[in-house]
């Protein structure tokens, strides 16, 4: 018995086997190729160039002072809001007026002098007239009278530079603004013999400031004024301020051979939340539009595969349906189908000899032949997505890729099999 099953099982195996190696001949595989879509779409795009750089006041003023001397008194401190002409300190005076007091002992002298020498020449001025007198003793009371003069002026000079320094020593603000910074403290000695100290940092209204950012030199040529920019900063993360471009500055700066450029963007500050020495992480929008036709820059580079294309022409050029595109010569796309193996890559597609690098080639869903190549022309490029100015509109299906189940194949039964085969 169990012999029997097994040679009935053996048996059943051979025709098995059989009918399958029998079938394999009248059965072909033909290749199913999906794409992946993304439609034509309105929306927002820019091109944009990023820099980092510092918060500064719009006008920063330090306070210095031209004369030495101790601190008396300061009258202002940090943060605090002064006013044009706004006493900030006030320097020891005793020695600057003594000083004034011993140019104006040096005047009144000169002025004694300049009165004695002026009645000598007038007495020996007559008397030479009267040829009384020797040309020698005329020449040298003019001499002296003129000497008496120039002293005067000199010491008259001296009592100026005297009391210009004593109210040297009254420090006041220049501007209207916010103390920054204060260095000094009561009784601290400031010397100003070699260079002015600076005692206060004042700064303008800060609900206006700028920021120096720097630029690389491989995007400085499309940085322009008034563009717009943001900007955020590390106090605020979930903030972001605007402001636009003010000024690209010429002059290069090399650090470790990498060139850059400082460009100003000014911005409004109200709340003041934007303090000076804030580092700023800036974005400046050199390019931008809304509410404009968008796609994919996948849909720009890609390319069918060319086998595809192979069979896809084939059949457009024995069916006569060849599209006439965009900038084809009269007699359609047909006249641009070499004769020989290969075909025409994207862009060799007519229209694409167009030396203009917003001429792009778009391959676009088609119910009948499964694709077609479509010429438009682009705008903004960002590299994620290009703006549409010319061939498609809103709504349209372009391919961006083959779908991941290309490779996936079906088995069609042909008419010439075996009539009523089991298998």
């Amino acid at each position: 018995m169990k012999k029997r099953t097994l040679i009935i099982i053996g048996i059943v195996a051979v025709i098995a086997i059989t009918a399958i190696l029998a079938l394999k001949p009248f059965s072909k595989k033909e290749a199913v190729v999906n794409f992946n879509t993304i439609k034509v779409e309105k929306g927002n795009i820019s091109n944009t160039v990023t820099a980092t750089g510092t918060i500064q006041a719009i006008k920063t003023v330090n306070v210095g002072t031209q004369v030495s001397g101790i601190i008396l008194h300061i009258y202002v401190d940090f943060n605090d809001h002064v006013k044009q002409g706004q006493l900030l300190a006030k320097l020891d005076e005793t020695p600057l007026r003594t000083q004034l007091a011993q140019s104006q002992s040096a005047v009144d002298q000169a002025v004694s002098q300049l009165h004695f020498q002026e009645s000598t020449y007038n007495r020996l001025k007559v008397l030479y007239d009267k040829q009384l007198i020797a040309q020698t003793d005329y020449d040298q009371a003019l001499y002296n009278f003129e000497n008496a003069r120039a002293a005067l002026a000199n010491a008259k000079s001296a009592l100026d530079r005297a009391q210009v320094n004593l109210a040297y020593a009254t420090i006041t603000s220049p501007i209207d603004g916010v103390v920054l910074n204060r260095a000094i403290e009561e009784g601290q000695t400031v010397a100003a013999s070699f260079s002015t100290p600076t005692l206060f940092t004042i700064v303008n209204d800060l609900t206006q400031i700028e920021v120096q950012t720097s630029v690389d030199e491989a995007d400085i040529g499309k940085i322009i004024d008034g563009q717009r920019v943001e900007f955020t900063v590390d106090a605020y993360s979930d903030m972001k301020f605007e402001g636009t471009v003010s000024q690209v500055r010429l002059q290069p700066v090399t650090t470790n051979n990498v060139v850059t450029y400082v460009v100003i963007l000014n911005a409004p500050n109200p709340d003041k939340k934007l303090m000076p020495g804030m580092t700023a992480s800036a974005t400046i929008y050199v390019e931008e539009k809304t509410n404009t036709l968008l796609l994919s820059g996948k849909a720009v580079r890609f390319t069918p595969d060319q086998a595809y294309l192979m069979k896809m022409f084939a059949k457009m050029k024995s069916s006569g349906s060849m599209p006439k595109m965009p900038g084809a010569p009269s007699g359609g796309l047909s006249q641009n189908i070499p004769t020989g193996q290969g075909m025409p890559s994207p862009g060799m597609m007519p229209g694409a000899t167009n030396t203009d690098s917003k001429i792009k080639t778009v391959w676009v869903k088609d119910d009948k032949m499964g694709l077609h190549p479509d010429m438009i022309k682009i705008g903004i490029d960002n590299g994620s997505s290009v703006e549409v100015l010319t061939g498609l509109k809103e709504g349209d299906e372009v391919i961006v890729s083959t779908g991941d189940n290309a490779s996936e194949t079906t088995t069609k039964k042909t008419n010439n099999g075996p009539p009523g085969f089991p298998f």
